[in-house]
């Protein structure tokens, strides 16, 4: 995914599933200068990690 289409699904009110690694992702921050996102892996908030943008993937329906 790139920084665009991150922040997009940041800022929207939709529930859009993203995936890191193949395990669901809330996004919780974007850095569009660096590429990057922090994300919350699954429904746990102490698991968080800061990733590339292009590591996530939005899952289609």
């Amino acid at each position: 995914m790139d920084v665009q289409r991150a922040q997009d699904i940041f800022a929207s009110k939709d529930n859009i599933a993203v995936h890191l690694d193949g395990k669901p992702v809330w996004i919780e921050h974007v850095d569009a200068a660096n590429g990057m996102a922090t994300v919350q892996i699954g429904s746990r908030p102490t698991d968080v990690q800061t990733v590339g943008v292009d590591r996530l993937e939005e899952q289609k329906h």
